[in-house]
């Protein structure tokens, strides 16, 4: 990859805290925009969203609640059979910190009798026999630091003894696996917006920038909103009005999970290139016509990791394109 234009007479060596704001100032401006966007525009009287104890729907939840009131906010806590009980943990203690109402809709039965675990599982047996009950699974990604020019997804199990093997996977048993798993983020959107609409009000996205940037979400299923008041924060600035709004600590300090595969995974195993504060740094530095040599000083990282790293957010941009489109139609 070419370098990205360098910006003329920087006034201080680019770093992390380019990304610092003023997170007071940044509250109040997404509360106002809240206030209008779902009072005013959407004509709703508050907002619904799903509570996983991670950083970014604790922090929604905190913004809407100072944002609409705590009465006018519900969370909704959604285990399955393959959640950290962290999740629901920590779900907790945000909502009684915001002091927000919570709904607990168990839907592991439900993504049992679709087949959620069963489709999933028999696809993995195509690549590992004897897999089975008691055995755990994820899928990781291949390191983009490699400088490949597509990426490899591994697929991961622990025996009963917690035995890990990793195993290439074909493409059908790949697309048969997320498939599967992706219905427990569709399953979940679905409750959301029967509680919304119970409630009459409007149900909250939880992206942050990196995310919604690089398609980290499922079509109709967690990209599935009425709005989305973190879209345009970077996670490490999603961190910061973490602390200005009293996010519990434990929920500020748990590294980002996807809390989708029976094995503990993080976020950068699973999708993006590097953890996320590195990964910040990156995606500014390519939108803001930064250079790859003062990225690599400010990241830890070489020139050409750097460029491998832009390849990786291109490739996945592509991606997000087809989750981000409308339906077509043949409308004028």
């Amino acid at each position: 990859m070419t370098n990205a234009p360098a910006r003329s007479k920087p006034t201080a060596p680019f770093s992390a805290q380019n990304l610092v704001l003023d997170a007071e100032a940044e509250i109040e401006r997404i509360c106002e925009w809240l206030r209008l966007t779902v009072l005013k525009d959407l004509r709703k009287r508050g907002a619904v969203l799903g509570l996983s104890g991670g950083i970014d729907s604790s922090v929604t939840a905190a913004l809407c609640a100072r944002a609409l009131g705590k009465g006018k906010v519900t969370g909704v806590f959604m285990p399955e059979h393959d959640s950290d009980p962290d999740s629901l943990r920590l779900g907790k203690a945000l909502a009684e910190a915001v002091g927000i109402a919570t709904v607990l809709e168990d839907i592991g039965p439900s993504l049992a009798a679709q087949g959620c675990y069963a489709r999933r599982d028999g696809f993995i047996r195509q690549v590992v026999p004897e897999f089975s009950e008691g055995w755990g699974c994820k899928v990781v990604l291949e390191d983009a630091l490699t400088g490949r020019g597509y990426n490899i997804s591994w697929l991961v199990v622990a025996n009963p003894a917690g035995e890990q093997s990793r195993h290439r996977m074909p493409l059908d048993v790949y697309l048969g696996m997320i498939a599967a798993a992706n219905m427990k983020q569709r399953t979940r959107k679905q409750i959301e917006y029967y509680h919304a609409d119970r409630l009459n009000f409007a149900v909250a996205g939880t992206p942050n920038r990196l995310e919604y940037d690089q398609g980290f979400f499922v079509k109709n299923g967690d990209g599935a909103a009425d709005f989305k008041p973190i879209a345009h924060l970077y996670k490490t600035q999603v961190y910061q009005l973490a602390e200005a709004l009293g996010v519990p600590e434990e929920i500020r300090r748990r590294p980002p999970t996807t809390d989708t595969w029976s094995l503990p995974q993080g976020q950068d195993e699973y999708y993006f290139s590097l953890p996320y504060d590195r990964m910040d740094i990156c995606l500014y530095a390519l939108d803001n016509r930064i250079s790859r040599e003062e990225t690599a000083d400010a990241a830890g990282l070489t020139s050409d990791q750097v460029d491998a790293v832009w390849r990786n957010i291109a490739s996945k941009r592509k991606v997000a394109d087809y989750l981000h489109a409308q339906p077509l139609t043949m409308l004028g």
